[in-house]
C-alpha cells in the first residue's frame, strides 16, 4: 500500500480534494437539497479513484521518459519498486471502481464518468504534442468542485463553475512554474511545455495571468450569492498565497520551486476551503455579516 501511494503521490490530493469538498457544500447550502453522508463518501470515493487512475496512468506512461530525466528516475517504475504492469492494472482497477461508483449517485454523474476518465487520463499523452499541456492538468483537477455539486444536485449550475475555472487556472499556472525545472530536458527531448516554448521569463509572465484570472474566479462567487467575512479572508489569503510563490521563483533561481509547488499551493487550497466551509456553516446563524455585492 505504501509502494501504490508513493505511486500515485497521494500528499498531491490536497490540491483538488479541498475544492471538492466547496463544489459539495456549495450545493448542500445555495440548493434545496440537503447534506447526506452518503453522497459525501460517494464524492470522496470518486476523488481518489480518479486520482489515483490519472496519477497511476501517467507513471506507467511516462516511465520511459521518467527514466531518461535525472529528477524524476528515482520515481516508483523506474526505480523497479512497481512494475510497469501493476501501474496499468492499478489504473484500471481505480477506473473500473470509479465508474462503479458514480452509478449508485446519479445518472448525471455516472453517464459523465468516461468523459471525466478520459480528461484526467488524457492529460498523460499531451505533452508529447503540445504546450498547452499544463491547462489540460488544470482542466482534469478543475472538475473536483463542479463534480462535486453533480453530485449532490445532479444537474449543472454557475457558481460551481466559477471554482472550476479558478481551478483550472490556479493549477495550470503553477504546473508551469514546476515545469520551469525541465525546460532544458524537455526541449533535448523534444516534449513540449510552456517553458521549453517560451522560456523561462516568458513562461513566468503567463503563470502570472494565469493567477491573476484565478483570483477573478475566486471573486465572482460573491455577486451571485450571499457569503460573509470569512468568505472575504479567504479571498484575500488565496490572492496572498498566489502572489508568494511568484516572489518565491525567479528566472535564475528555481531552488525554492518545490516550496511554491507544494507547501504554498497546499496551504492555499486547504485555508480557502476552510475559510469557505466555515463561512457557509456559520452565515445562516448571523455569526458573520453576510454581504452581497
Amino acid at each position: 500500500m505504501k509502494k501504490y501511494l508513493s505511486l500515485v503521490t497521494f500528499s498531491h490530493t490536497i490540491f483538488a480534494m479541498p475544492f471538492a469538498f466547496i463544489g459539495f457544500f456549495l450545493a448542500v447550502t445555495t440548493t434545496s437539497y440537503t447534506f447526506e453522508w452518503q453522497k459525501l463518501l460517494m464524492m470522496v470515493l470518486c476523488m481518489v479513484f480518479a486520482r489515483n487512475s490519472a496519477m497511476a496512468f501517467n507513471r506507467y506512461l511516462d516511465r520511459d521518459i521518467d527514466a531518461k530525466n535525472p529528477r524524476t528516475k528515482v520515481r516508483d517504475i523506474p526505480a523497479g519498486r512497481i512494475s510497469a504492469a501493476s501501474a496499468l492494472t492499478f489504473t484500471l482497477a481505480n477506473c473500473a471502481l470509479f465508474i462503479a461508483t458514480t452509478w449508485f449517485i446519479n445518472p448525471l454523474c455516472f453517464y459523465l464518468s468516461p468523459v471525466a476518465l478520459l480528461v484526467v487520463l488524457g492529460y498523460s499523452a499531451t505533452k508529447r504534442f503540445t504546450a498547452l499541456c499544463h491547462l489540460v492538468l488544470g482542466l482534469g483537477l478543475s472538475l473536483a468542485p463542479i463534480g462535486a455539486y453533480l453530485v449532490v444536485t445532479g444537474h449543472f449550475d454557475l457558481l460551481p463553475i466559477f471554482f472550476s475555472l479558478a481551478v483550472l487556472c490556479w493549477v495550470s499556472g503553477f504546473d508551469i512554474i514546476y515545469a520551469l525545472q525541465d525546460e532544458d530536458f524537455d526541449r533535448a527531448e523534444n516534449l513540449h511545455s510552456i517553458p521549453a516554448y517560451l522560456g523561462k521569463v516568458n513562461a513566468l509572465r503567463l503563470s502570472t495571468f494565469l493567477h491573476l484570472l484565478s483570483a477573478t474566479f475566486i471573486v465572482l462567487p460573491v455577486f451571485f450569492t450571499t457569503v460573509g467575512l470569512l468568505y472575504y479572508i479567504g479571498i484575500l489569503f488565496f490572492c496572498v498565497m498566489l502572489t508568494y510563490q511568484h516572489l518565491l521563483v525567479k528566472p535564475n533561481d528555481l531552488s525554492r520551486v518545490n516550496f511554491a509547488f507544494m507547501t504554498t499551493n497546499g496551504i492555499a487550497s486547504v485555508v480557502f476551503a476552510t475559510l469557505f466551509l466555515l463561512d457557509r456553516v456559520l452565515l445562516p446563524h448571523g455569526l458573520f455579516m453576510g454581504i452581497r455585492l
